[in-house]
Parts: structure tokens; sequence; C-alpha cells
């Protein structure tokens, strides 16, 4: 680029009469050639008229390569005819006369300002004016920034892009209107690079003249609002991105191509302000940081949008709640990692950015799910979807996320403390819904008790009641939505239910008491009383296998004996409870037979008595009725009921024997097969005969005790119960 290396006297008309020989000399600004009175820093001016040229002045020589240039005018509001309309160039068309030139009481009106002579009105602004962020090859376009009615126009040659300010704002509403947003973007940066230039130019000349800074913001004032206006249509794409990368994919990258130069332009100017410390008005925009919290905003409204039921209105609300999430979260970033990051620039990250929206919307919505008065079930679905679902294929370990989505290194979506907070007050509402739980299906089956018909009977016929089955079925229930969760909550639920169930047994046992006394106060109610002690003694059999099954289903191997010795021993309880059942059947024999019991060795019955047959029939009823005891505790009545007849049998045999002499082989057949039989029970059963003699008698008990008595190791005693009377037998005896 040359410089003219004299110095020259502006002769310009006006400029010579205010100052005679000022001194004119180059100033380079942003690439261009500035020639500016020395001392007025950029403005040629005096009381009336005012220029400031992008070329050389037209009165002195020219300089090499002026031509070049793009050139902006600035005409002076004077009294008398602006002398810059005669100026011409030889790289231009003719300047454009100053239009606001008149009255001075015309200038007022149309500028509302008390003073009719400010210090300067843009009227001439070239698009192409200090824009060194816009590379512009055009030739020079020449905007008009008044609109005042007494403001005539040119009637002599303009440059065919010369536009009205309003003129240029319209079109460009009209083109954000249409969607045409790069050419709207386009003009808006006209717009802006020559209202930014110009105001620039003002700083450096006088920093401090707010009025005449104030007044080019005027000029350009629709400028801040037609971008205001681009950016909700931009933020309104979006807003709707995920849809737009579908069907329109081009329209955002129309967007993203704004707002990248927008950044480019906002980072010229933080460079510029680092050494002029000049910032135009409305800049930096940040539009890509605000595109980042619009993105966010819409990421997080799409989470919240997920509920559409309560719990008033379905039961099941959160689970779909959540399912709703799952869905939505892992289409959207298949799209965005599939589809979005196309139509954006790699820098910019925008999969890794989404995910962590994505991410932190879940979070917070989990928090604040968390903080509600959840339900025990509520808890269990949320824990499981937070600890498992979240990280599991069917959501964030998709194949189709994969290898940019990690699971492993996703933080947690809610704190350790949160879980454990949850977790303790899901042990807490599991406490008391157990509790009831057992509460209520124990009064269900004590209504069973009461019933008209007998008992419902398992494969093997054994009569049972579905308590057993109602208490483990909730356990198992129970235990498996702890085991999604985790194998610390499962364990916890486990000895959990244990505990519960010692306490329940507990009350089934006195529940099963007071049964059986209710049933001694009426002998004849329940109808079916014999049937559901009978069940009631199978279901702790029941029980216990169901409590050895469900440790072996739930506990690992290397914990479950620590946690088995960690609990209350429940088999003894169920054996009581099932002794004492047995113990009050046996009681509801004898007092149904103790009647017929005392017309035995009675006058009556040695005149003829049918006691004997009914008690066998009654027997037999009974025992019918025991076959259905589940072993081990029909050995309380023998192996079984035919056993039991077997005794009766031998018993008999001892009885009916006619040859005395035989009674000492039949006796001690007895004793061996039944090694618990006692002196008193051989004594009364020898005086039943009525042909004993006392010292036979005493005989063979003796002859009795002196022989060994091998018991087989599988014997149950029959007995050793038995009580004989002392009384009777002395009776006997005589």
């Amino acid at each position: 680029m040359a410089f003219p290396k004299r110095r020259r006297v502006c002769p310009c008309p006006g400029v010579g009469r205010a100052k005679k020989g000022h001194i004119l000399q180059p100033w380079s600004a942003l690439g261009r050639i500035w020639w500016r009175p020395w001392g007025w820093l950029g403005w040629c001016r005096d009381r009336r008229y005012g220029v400031a040229l992008s070329e050389p002045c037209p009165s002195t020589s020219p300089v090499r390569g002026s031509a070049a240039y793009l050139g902006t005018v600035i005409c002076h509001v004077g009294g008398a005819p602006c002398p810059l309309s005669t100026v011409q160039s030889p790289s231009h068309p003719p300047l454009i006369p100053c239009p606001l030139s008149g009255s001075p009481a015309s200038q007022q009106e149309t500028l509302g300002r008390s003073d009719p002579f400010p210090s300067f009105i843009p009227c001439l602004v070239s698009v192409n004016f200090f824009c060194p962020s816009l590379n512009f090859a055009r030739p020079r376009s020449v905007i008009c920034c008044s609109s005042s009615p007494h403001v005539q126009p040119h009637h002599g040659p303009v440059p065919a892009a010369s536009y009205l300010v309003p003129e240029i704002v319209r079109e460009t509403q009209d083109l954000i209107e249409q969607g045409a947003l790069l050419q709207a973007h386009r003009k808006l940066m006209d717009l802006e690079c020559s209202r930014d230039g110009l105001m620039y130019e003002q700083y450096r000349m006088d920093s401090g003249n707010t009025r005449d800074m104030t007044l080019i913001h005027s000029y350009f004032g629709s400028t801040q609002g037609l971008s205001d206006e681009l950016a909700k249509q931009l933020w309104m794409v979006l807003q709707r991105s995920l849809v737009t990368v579908r069907r329109d994919p081009t329209l955002l990258v129309s967007v993203v191509r704004i707002i990248e130069r927008e950044e480019k332009i906002d980072r010229r100017i933080l460079d510029r302000k680092k050494q002029t410390s000049f910032v135009p008005p409305g800049r930096p925009k940040n539009w890509k940081e605000k595109m980042f919290a619009i993105l966010d905003r819409t990421v997080t409204t799409r989470i919240e949008g997920t509920q559409a039921d309560t719990r008033e209105s379905d039961k099941m609300w959160l689970v779909r709640h959540l399912e709703i999430i799952r869905k939505y979260v892992l289409d959207d970033l298949i799209v965005a990692k599939n589809l979005m990051v196309q139509c954006f620039p790699p820098h910019y990250e925008i999969f890794r950015n989404l995910l962590s929206m994505y991410h932190q919307a879940l979070s917070t919505r989990m928090q604040e799910l968390a903080a509600e008065d959840l339900e025990a079930n509520e808890i269990v679905s949320l824990l499981t979807w937070v600890l498992n679902t979240y990280t599991s294929a069917e959501m964030m370990g998709n194949a189709e996320l994969a290898p940019e989505v990690d699971v492993s290194i996703l933080e947690p979506l809610l704190s350790p403390d949160v879980v454990s907070e949850l977790l303790n007050t899901y042990m807490s509402i599991l406490t008391s819904n157990i509790i009831a739980w057992l509460r209520k299906a124990l009064e269900t089956d004590k209504k069973d008790w009461i019933r008209e018909t007998e008992p419902e009977a398992d494969q093997d016929g054994s009569y049972q009641t579905t308590l057993p089955a109602i208490v483990f079925q909730m356990f198992e229930q129970n235990l498996q939505v702890a085991a999604q969760i985790s194998e610390d909550l499962k364990t916890k639920v486990l000895v959990l239910c244990l505990q519960q169930m010692n306490s329940f047994l507990s009350r089934y046992k006195e529940e099963a008491q007071s049964y059986k006394e209710e049933h001694l106060r009426d002998r004849q109610h329940p109808h079916c009383y014999v049937q559901y002690m009978i069940a009631i003694i199978n279901n702790c059999q029941t029980f216990k296998e169901s409590i050895v099954s469900l440790k072996r289903k739930y506990l690992r191997s290397e914990t479950e004996e620590g946690v088995s010795l960690t609990q209350p021993s429940m088999d003894g309880i169920l054996d009581t409870i099932a002794q004492e059942g047995c113990s009050s059947l046996l009681e509801e024999v004898f007092l149904d037979l103790e009647q017929h019991l005392s017309e035995l060795m009675t006058r009556k019955w040695l005149l003829g008595s049918n006691a004997v047959d009914i008690i066998c029939v009654t027997v037999e009823d009974y025992f019918s009725d025991f076959a259905k005891i589940k072993k081990p505790y029909k050995k309380g009545f023998g192996e079984d009921a035919d056993g039991h007849c077997d005794t009766i049998a031998a018993i008999a045999e001892v009885i009916k024997l006619t040859d005395p002499s035989l009674l000492y082989l039949e006796v001690s057949t007895l004793v061996s097969k039944y090694p618990d039989i006692r002196d008193e029970h051989i004594g009364a059963l020898l005086a039943m005969r009525g042909d004993t003699s006392r010292d036979l008698k005493q005989t063979i008990i003796e002859t009795l005790e002196q022989g060994p008595t091998q018991a087989n190791p599988n014997y149950v005693p029959i007995f050793k119960e038995i009580m004989v009377p002392s009384l009777n037998v002395a009776k006997l005896l005589k």
C-alpha cells in the first residue's frame, strides 16, 4: 500500500475557509487509508461541514492504490449546501447529496433535538464500513440512515445497492418470518457492521461524547430487535432439534452456521477490546452458550413432562413414568448419536454434551422423586430403575449407544446417602407391612377353622390350610423384589422375614391354644375341630420345610450359616405347637371314650355291654383322621393309626387267652414288642382277666423284670405316656 510522502493542504470548500492550511496525513485503520485533519483525530469539520473519506481527498493528488478502497461519507448538517455533493472519485460513483441540508428549524423538527446543529448526523453509511469480520469485496453500498419526511430522495446517480435502513429492517423481518434464517442473518450482520463501525470511530475520536454515540445507536435502534427476533427463531428450532434433525436437518445446520458466525464475530470483537476497550452494544452475544442452555432446558422439560399419571389416578404411576423416561432418553440419545452429530461442528461435542444434560436432568428428577413420600413398592421401583435399569442394556448400556456411552464411568443418579435413606425407609415400611400382612393372614386362617367343611388336603392326602402358602408367597415376592436392587438388601429382607416369622409363630401358638380352649367349652363346635387341628399340626411341618427352602434359595452358601445362627430357633416353637396339637387330639379321643371306658370291668360290662365295640369304632374313626397327619408328627400316635390298632389287638390276645399256662408266653411277647410297658400295665392287664392269682401275677412280673429287653432303635414309645391309677390296680388285684 502506497502512502503520500508530502504533506498536503486540503482545499475542500468550507474546510479551507474554516481551517486554512489544515495538514492532511494518511491514517491507517484496519487496512484502510483514512485522510484525517491533524489534531482532529479523524474528522475534517467546521461549523457547517464535515467529511471523512476512506479514499484520498479528491482535491489533492491521487494516492496510488486508493481506488481499491471502499468509502464512507458522513455529512455534517449546516445551513449551506453540502460541498461534498460535487466530490468525485476516479474509483466510485458520484457521492449522494446530503439529504439533511435545509433550515435549522426543519432539522430540529425532524430529529427532535433542542440543538439545531448537532455535532454530526450520519446520513450516508457504507455497509462495507469498518467491518473487518466480513470479508466483503463488493462495490460500495450506501445506506441512508434517515427516514425523516424532511429527507428528500436523491435524484442523481445512486449506486444500485442503495437502501433505506427501515427498508433493510423490513426485509430482514420478512426473511425471519419466512424462515430464511441465513439470508436474514446476512442482512443483520450488514446493519450491525455499519453501526458498530460508526460507533467505533466516534469512540476513537471522543469516547466521552455519549450524545453522539447515542445518536448513532438510535439510528440503528431496530437492529437489536432484529437480533432478538432472529435469536427466538433459532431457539425454537433448537428446542425441536430432535424432531427437526429427522425432518429437515438443513434447517438445523443453518441455525448452527448462524451461531458459529456470531461466535467468530464475538471472538474478534473481544480480541479488539483488549487493544481498544471498545465493545459494540449487544456484544458478546454468546449464542453458543445460550444454545447449550436452551438444549439443557429442553432436556429438563422433556424429562419432567413424561409423568402422565398420579398415585391417585394410577397405582402404577411411577412404573409408567420411569418406563416412559427410559424409552424417551434412549430414543433421543440414539438420534443424537446417529443424526445430530452430523449437523454440528466436531468441537461442539454435541453428543457428549447432550449425554451430560440428560444425565443431569435424570439425576435431578430422581432426587425429586426420592424426596416424595413414596410407598414401599414405589421405593423399590425407583431404586431398581436407578441402580439397575439405567445402566442396563435397556438404556445406557444399549449397543446402539456404544462406544460413546461407557456405563462404567457414569456418575450415580442418586448419591449413596440418598440411596441409604431410601433403603432405610423401605425397610421400615416393609417391616410394618409384613406385620400387618401376617396378622391379616392369621385372621383369615382362623375364619377357616370354624367352617363346617373339612380343610383341603395336599397331594398326599394330608389336611392343610392356605396359611403357609400365603405367608411364604409374600416372603418370596418381597425377596424377589429386593434381589432386583442388591444382594445386600435381599439378605436384609430375608433376615427381616425370619424375625417376623418367629414372632408370628408365637401368635400362631397362642391362637391354636385358644382354639382348643374354645372347643372344650362347647365340644359340639366347631364341627370340624379335629380336622382343622390336624391341619394346624401339618402346617408346622410345612412352615419348617418352607423356611429351609427359603434360606437355601436366597442365601449365599458362605453367609447361610451366619444368618441362621442370628435367627431365633423356630423349629422348637413349631414342634411345641405340633405336640400340643397332638395332645389335644388324644385328649379329644379320651373325652369321647371316657364314658365307655368307665363301663369296663363293671357288673354292667359283665352282664353284657357294647362299650368295647363303641370304643373300637370310635378309636378307628379317630385314627382314620389321624392318618392324615404328616410325618414326623404322626409318630406321636405310633407309626400310624394301624399301629395303634395292632397294639390294641396284642393286648386283646392277652385278655382272651383261655389257657393260663400260656399266659406267661403271651405276656412275654407283648413286653418284647412294647418294651416301654411297665409293671403296673402288666398288673392291670392280668387283673382284667379275673382268673389269675396274686402269686402267678407276681411270678410273671418278676420273671419279666429279670429278662433283658432290647428295644428296636426305631421304636416309638406308646405305654410311656399311659398312666394307671394305683387305686384301680389295688382294686383289681383284690
